[in-house]
């Protein structure tokens, strides 16, 4: 702990050091005013920068500007405003501690003048300002991030790239939490078109996936508009791919080190050996042994298919976890065509892989006695790559644009994971010994066609379309476990009773999703386009049809009961035992192995956009969504009894309002209340019963019904300059049987199961507030500091229905009523930016940002037992990114540098006795990590 603590002073130290060093760099300034050529008057908002970097600043009120924190040297100062010529002035020397004065005098564009028509530019949509300029004009509230503010934060994925957003968390394999409600209640769009998740236990894919290479912008919707799908909640998030607007090559590679989880000892199975598990491919060697077939049976296996039946053993490797490790290449390339057309490509390609281990402790309690059931300390090593393939094809013409999208994301993970402790209240047999060896793969293809059109060519009627088509899979193709007796470090003896080899198989597969939109927009009222109404018609929906098949072996004793081997490595001595006739394995499954859900939603929207007047905008939409889940499965029984069939029809009809009025040119006052609703994570609803060699057991619910919400947002912001904003929210919301994680006791085995259930109704309410600050407004000595910063406070109230939840009201008592789980009272989002022209060819960017939530319902207790409790996690990050001259990049980060305990604790509140003094089910340390990343652009 000491060396730990002394650490993160050590670190902290460098940091401030490195920044100390920057702020006290010999530097200077530059000043001056900018006025209109030909009336002398002063110029708002012109863009003054140094030549070749995004060092820069936006002239205020009186027409000055003042670039700070500017190196020793000579440089090109220019100039620029919408409809005037550019003007540089060159040869501008900066000396230590002065400041040098740079006048401009701007004159409209010569084309503008003798063409007397209107100039047609294209705004760079990536760029912080264009984003804050799209929040600040669009109706309804919406936020995003660019590939250029991701860049200089040091954002690698999608996800952690979000969580920059305010009112957005993230927490380790758990996804992302918007105003601090979890997964559940997102929502994912790809180019406007919806996409399935490739896990089932996720609502929506994991984010973490998508490298920030293929990504132009980050969209996210908090308030509900009608040409959004009905299903949220918490927020929407458009992933906007990257089109390739420049013709550029770029090759990164990367690496990164996290303290206790690198070159460290690593365990690893034998079958992840080759430099094709290393790099994600791993063999096909590890399937269900073919003898078995497709239907199972209570077959058992003969000694000769039970030798040569497995592709794989249990036997692994220690070794020395290298340090992770990236690689991206990205190519676009804009091709100009005749009469103002345009094609555009793009193909990316993107690798990492990641080593990690976790450690701590891993409990449930038993509601018979109040101590532990299960008391287990975990170890985990977790190996896991991802792989994407993008490829973009963009047309553009006056009227008609075109975008076909392809893509491919692989994940793969290899676990060892080791628990040493008792299991059900046998605390005097606290030897009890259980490992897990098992190989995940995720697969997820997806492409798309969208398309745009002008049908008249001032951009009055136009209409635009797309389809997506995607597949995913998600697969445990070889999950095994043992459990026994730990004899020491290195040796286990079992028993083939009791389950004490397992082998386990699923295949989740997402055979076919398909999503589409056709949309009609006319705009009237008003010769301005840009001050007229307009009225969007449109339909969009999607169609999804999945399988899973879960097959399961377990040990079956013969001539003898139990083997004694090294834990690292038993197949020589099970091999020996099966040839002897002492054990072999008989199947397990039995007939709810298999279910089958397929979904359906089309929709039909109206939206009319309304410019009431110069200050005032009003959006009134109506969205009816019909949708349709089919759910077929086998309870426990014979294997040719039919398939039960569940069927949720809805027909919601979802009306939406957002009212935007401009108190002044820099800030707006908002208004937005819609009805929506909230459907379940795909495992909260599937007839799945997923068993854990601890006796754990996570099973879905197909009689969970999607919840419908009622949601009021009131909003202030204020935009003092092009590159700041600050912003007050307010927000309510009304959830009608909204659906929560209950922790359960298993019938007859007294283990924990893990399900899902719907309450009576919950209430909340609470407040946002977010500001972009430019510190120059403090000292002009603090020009080149920027503070970003963002916290949301919620109260949540769930009432419950005490006869449908009757297992939940043990543990509450008469109180019906209680926090909604997974909802946190607050969170807070910052980081402070500061921007250093070291020389003409090093630019440098420092950010320092932070993160946590607030203590929230992890699981709903039941039979007696309190809630279990997700416990304050804080995130401290550095990043410095280097631009040195015009084709190199180099970033380098710190995370997580205060390596907090992420912890999840039972309740105190408890109705029955407990009698352990620490009530901690699982915590971890994540470790600190470094990483470098190296960028070349030819």
């Amino acid at each position: 702990m000491k060396s730990q603590l002394n650490l993160k002073k050590a670190l902290i130290t460098i940091l401030f050091v490195v920044i100390g060093t920057a702020v006290f760099a010999q530097t200077g300034k530059i000043s001056g005013r900018v006025i209109d050529k030909s009336t002398g008057e002063t110029m708002i908002g012109v863009s003054v920068k140094i030549a070749g970097t995004t060092k820069g600043i936006s002239t205020d009120t009186a027409g000055r500007y003042v670039i700070g924190a500017v190196a020793a040297g000579k440089y090109t100062i220019e100039a620029s405003y919408i409809g005037y010529a550019v003007k540089s002035v060159t040869n501008v020397e900066v000396k230590q501690d002065q400041t040098t004065a740079v006048d401009f005098s701007l004159e409209e564009s010569s084309t503008q003048k003798l063409k007397e028509v209107s100039v047609t530019f294209q705004v760079n949509k990536e760029t912080e300002t264009a984003i804050l300029l799209s929040q600040k004009n669009a109706t309804e509230i919406k936020q995003g991030i660019g590939i250029q503010e991701l860049s200089r934060k040091g954002v690698s994925d999608v996800e952690e790239g979000l969580t920059k957003i305010t009112g957005i968390t993230k927490v380790d394999g758990r996804g992302l939490f918007v105003r601090g409600l979890e997964d559940r209640y997102n929502n994912l769009l790809i180019n406007g078109l919806a996409v399935p998740s490739n896990n089932p236990f996720k609502k929506i894919i994991p984010l973490d996936l998508f490298p920030t290479d293929i990504v132009s912008v980050l969209e996210t919707y908090k308030t509900f508009n009608s040409g959004l799908y009905g299903d949220f909640a918490g927020g929407t998030f458009n992933i906007v791919t990257a089109k390739g607007e420049k013709s550029m090559t770029k090759v990164n590679i990367g690496t990164s080190f996290t303290t206790n989880n690198n070159l460290r000892d690593f365990l690893i199975s034998k079958e992840d050996n080759s430099f094709s598990d290393f790099m994600g491919f791993p063999g096909k060697d590890r399937e269900l042994p073919k003898v078995l077939g497709k239907v199972p049976s209570a077959q058992q296996m003969s000694g000769q298919d039970a030798l040569s039946g497995f592709g794989s053993g249990f036997d692994v490797d220690q070794k020395k976890a290298p340090l992770n490790s990236s690689f991206g290449i990205l190519h676009t390339q804009k091709i100009n065509l005749e009469n103002m057309r345009s094609l555009q490509y793009l193909v990316s390609l993107n690798y990492d892989n990641n080593f990690q281990y976790r450690e701590g402790v891993d409990r449930f309690f038993s509601v018979a006695q109040g101590n532990y059931d299960n008391n287990l300390y975990t170890t985990k090593y977790r190996f896991s790559t991802n792989s994407s393939v993008l490829g973009a094809l963009n047309y553009k013409s006056q009227r008609l644009s075109l975008g076909l999208n392809a893509f491919y994301l692989k994940g793969t993970e290899s676990m060892i994971q080791d628990q040493l402790g008792y299991t059900n209240s046998q605390a005097t047999a606290n030897n009890s010994f259980i490992r897990l060896n098992q190989l995940q793969k995720t697969d997820f293809l997806n492409t798309q066609l969208f398309a745009n059109y002008k049908i008249t060519k001032d951009d009055r009627h136009s209409v635009r379309a797309g389809v997506s088509y995607s597949k995913t899979k998600f697969e445990l193709p070889d999950r095994k476990s043992f459990r026994g007796g730990r004899v020491d470090d290195a040796t286990t003896s079992i028993t083939y009773t009791g389950n004490s080899i397992a082998r386990q198989y699923m295949d989740f597969d997402g055979s076919f999703y398909a999503s589409g939109l056709a949309e009609y927009n006319w705009k009237f009222g008003n010769d301005d386009l840009t001050k007229a109404h307009k009225l969007t018609v449109g339909y969009n929906g999607s169609f999804n049809k999945m399988e899973s098949v879960f097959r399961f072996l377990i040990s079956q004793n013969l001539a003898s009961n139990n083997a004694t081997f090294n834990t690292n490595n038993p197949d020589a001595v099970l091999a020996s035992e099966i040839s002897n006739g002492n054990f072999t394995y008989r199947e397990g499954s039995n007939a709810t192995y298999k279910a089958r859900m397929q979904e359906g939603v089309n929709a039909g929207y109206v939206d009319l956009a309304l410019v009431l007047n110069d200050k005032a905008n009003l959006n009134l939409g109506g969205r009816v969504e019909q949708s349709q889940r089919i759910t077929r499965y086998r309870n426990s029984g014979a294997f040719d009894e039919p398939f039960e069939k569940v069927t949720k029809n809805n027909l919601d009809i979802l009306p939406s309002a957002n009212f935007k009025y401009a108190l002044n040119e820099k800030s707006n006052f908002r208004v937005s209340a819609s009805k929506t609703l909230t459907k379940p994570v795909i495992m909260e609803a599937f007839p799945l019963e997923f068993v854990n060699p601890d006796a754990t057991i996570e099973k879905g619910n197909p009689n969970v019904i999607n919840s419908k919400n009622y949601n009021l947002d009131v909003k202030y912001e204020l935009f003092p300059s092009n590159k700041e904003m600050l912003a007050i929210t307010g927000f309510a919301k009304y959830l009608q049987n909204p659906i929560e994680r209950l922790f359960e006791q298993t019938a007859g085995s007294g283990g924990l199961q893990i399900t899902y259930n719907n309450s009576k109704k919950a209430i909340l309410y609470g407040a946002e507030l977010e500001f972009l600050f430019n510190m120059e407004r403090i000292t002009e000595s603090l020009s080149d500091f920027s503070l970003g910063f963002n916290t949301s406070l919620m109260v949540t109230e769930t009432t419950i229905d005490k006869i449908k939840n009757s297992a939940e009201t043990a543990a509450i008592g008469d109180n019906n009523t209680r926090k909604l789980q997974g909802a946190s009272p607050w969170l807070i989002n910052a980081d402070i930016k500061y921007d250093a022209v070291f020389s003409p060819k090093w630019k440098n960017t420092f950010t320092l940002a932070y993160n946590i939530y607030g203590e929230r319902i992890y699981a709903v207790g039941t039979n007696g037992l309190d809630h279990y409790y997700e416990k304050p996690f804080g995130k401290l990050d550095f990043i410095w990114t280097n631009k040195i001259a015009d084709k190199w990049d180099l970033k380098f980060g710190v995370e997580n540098i205060l390596n907090p305990l992420y912890k999840v604790q039972l309740g105190d509140k408890s109705k029955i006795d407990i009698v352990e003094n620490d009530l901690t089910v699982k915590d971890y340390k994540r470790g600190v990590g470094f990483s470098l990343n190296l960028g070349y652009t030819f």
